[in-house]
C-alpha cells in the first residue's frame, strides 16, 4: 500500500510541475500588447509597462488607469496509450485573468505605478473514468500579484524602474488512486494555498532617437509555499495508508529576463521584436511533504532554460483608428519523459491582431484575438506509469487555445 502512497505524491508533483510549464505562463495582460505578439517591452507607454517594462512609465503624464480581461479558452486531447489509438478530450473550460494598472506622473522624470494581475494560471479537467485517471483528473492553479513600481528618468532618453511584488496562489489536484479489485478505486484530492509570496522586477527604457527605443526588463523568481489538505475518499478500511490531512509543497516560478527593440518605420507605423528568456532550470527538484501518513517526497524535474520569440506591429489608419498583428514561438521547458496530462505543454506557435480605437481625447479601447497551437507530441519513453502498472503512459498530445481580450483605459 506504501507503493501507492508514494505513485500519488509523484503525481503530486508531476501536476504542479506542468502547471508552471511555459505555455501556462500568462503574458497577456493587456489587449493592445496581445494583438502584437507580446512584443512590447521596447514599446511601453501606456500603464500595462508596469507588467512589461515599468521604466516606460516615464512616457506617460498625468494619471492613467487600465482596465481588461482575457476570455481563455484551452484545449486538450491524448491518444493512445499506445499502441492504441483511441482519443480523449480534456473538458472544455473557459478562464477570464484580469488586469488592471494605474500610474501617476509625479513629473517629467518621476512616474509611480501599481499593477494586479495573474501571471501564471490556467487548469485542465479529464473525465474521472478515463484512461489516465491515476495520473490526473483535475488541476486548477491560479496566481495574483500586486505591483507597485518607481520609475525614473536618469536622462531625457533613458529610464529605469524597479518594482515589488507581492503574490498569492491557490491550487486544486485530484486523482484516483489504484486498490484491489475487492475496495475499488480511492479518489484523492489535494488543496492548497500560499497567501504571502514575494518578488521583485527591474526595467530600463532607452530612446537614442525619436523613432528607435530599447528595453530592458527583469522579473525575479516568486516562492510559493503551498500548504493545504490531502483528503481521500473510498476505500474506507484502507484510509490510514492514504493521503489524509495536512499536506504541503515549494514551488519556485522562473526569472524572466525580455529584451526587446521598437521602431517607428513611418510616422503611422511601428514595428516591434522580444526575446524573453525564462530560466527554468532553476527548477530541478520539488518536494511535497504529507502529515498522513507521514512522508517527504523529493522528486527532480531537471527543466530546461526556454525562450520566447516574439514580434509585433501596429499601424494608424486614422487618428483614432489602429490596427495590429503579431506572431511569436514559445520554446517548451519540459523534457519530453515529463509530460504530464494534468496539464500537457508543447512548442507553441501564436498568432494575434487586434484594434485600438480613441472613443474621446481621454478614453481608450483595446480588444484582441489571439490563436495559439501547440506542436503534436508523441511520447515514446514516458516515466509515466498508468493503471498503478508498470506500462508507460506513451502516446500523442495535441493543445490549443482561443484568447479574446478587452482593455479600457482613461486618462486624466
Amino acid at each position: 500500500m506504501k507503493v501507492k502512497v508514494i505513485t500519488f505524491v509523484i503525481f503530486v508533483t508531476l501536476s504542479l510541475q506542468s502547471a508552471f510549464a511555459g505555455g501556462f505562463q500568462l503574458n497577456e495582460q493587456n489587449a493592445r500588447a496581445m494583438a502584437m505578439g507580446g512584443a512590447f517591452t521596447a514599446v511601453s507607454n501606456d500603464p500595462s509597462a508596469i507588467y512589461f517594462n515599468a521604466a516606460g512609465l516615464t512616457q506617460l503624464t498625468g494619471i492613467n488607469i487600465m482596465l481588461g480581461t482575457t476570455l481563455i479558452a484551452p484545449t486538450f486531447s491524448f491518444r493512445g496509450v499506445s499502441p492504441s489509438i483511441q482519443e480523449y478530450d480534456a473538458a472544455k473550460q473557459t478562464f477570464f485573468p484580469t488586469h488592471f494598472f494605474a500610474s501617476y506622473s509625479y513629473n517629467k522624470d518621476l512616474a509611480f505605478g501599481i499593477g494586479f494581475d495573474s501571471p501564471f494560471g490556467l487548469a485542465s479537467k479529464w473525465d474521472p473514468s478515463w484512461v489516465g485517471k491515476y495520473l490526473a483528473i483535475e488541476t486548477k492553479l491560479q496566481t495574483f500579484t500586486i505591483s507597485p513600481v518607481v520609475a525614473y528618468n536618469l536622462l531625457d532618453n533613458l529610464s529605469v524602474s524597479a518594482g515589488l511584488v507581492y503574490s498569492f496562489a491557490n491550487v486544486t489536484i485530484s486523482q484516483k488512486t489504484p486498490q484491489t479489485p475487492f475496495t475499488g478505486d480511492a479518489f484523492t484530492t489535494l488543496t492548497g494555498k500560499d497567501n504571502s509570496a514575494w518578488g521583485f522586477n527591474l526595467g530600463a527604457l532607452y530612446r537614442p532617437t525619436e523613432e528607435l527605443s530599447i528595453g530592458v526588463s527583469f522579473h525575479s523568481q516568486v516562492k510559493y509555499t503551498f500548504k493545504g489538505t490531502a483528503s481521500t475518499i473510498g476505500a474506507a478500511q484502507l484510509a490510514s495508508q492514504l493521503p489524509n490531512g495536512n499536506a504541503s509543497a515549494d514551488l519556485t516560478t522562473p526569472v524572466n529576463l525580455a529584451f526587446g527593440v521598437a521602431y517607428k518605420v513611418l510616422p503611422e507605423l511601428l514595428l516591434s521584436a522580444d526575446y524573453q528568456y525564462v530560466g527554468w532550470s532553476s527548477y530541478d527538484s520539488l518536494t511535497v511533504d504529507f502529515s498522513s501518513p507521514n512522508m517527504v517526497k523529493s522528486s527532480p524535474r531537471l527543466y530546461d532554460n526556454s525562450y520566447i520569440l516574439r514580434f509585433g506591429a501596429e499601424y494608424g489608419l486614422t487618428q483614432d483608428l489602429k490596427v495590429r498583428a503579431g506572431i511569436y514561438y514559445d520554446k517548451d521547458p519540459v523534457k519530453a519523459q515529463y509530460l504530464n496530462p494534468s496539464l500537457p505543454d508543447a512548442d507553441r506557435l501564436g498568432f494575434s491582431f487586434g484594434l485600438g480605437y480613441k472613443l474621446m481625447n481621454n478614453f481608450n479601447i483595446d480588444a484582441a484575438y489571439l490563436f495559439i497551437r501547440g506542436k503534436q507530441m508523441t511520447i515514446t519513453n514516458s516515466l509515466e506509469n498508468y493503471a498503478g502498472g508498470i506500462s508507460p503512459f506513451n502516446g500523442t498530445y495535441n493543445t490549443a487555445a482561443n484568447l479574446v481580450s478587452l482593455t479600457l483605459s482613461y486618462s486624466l
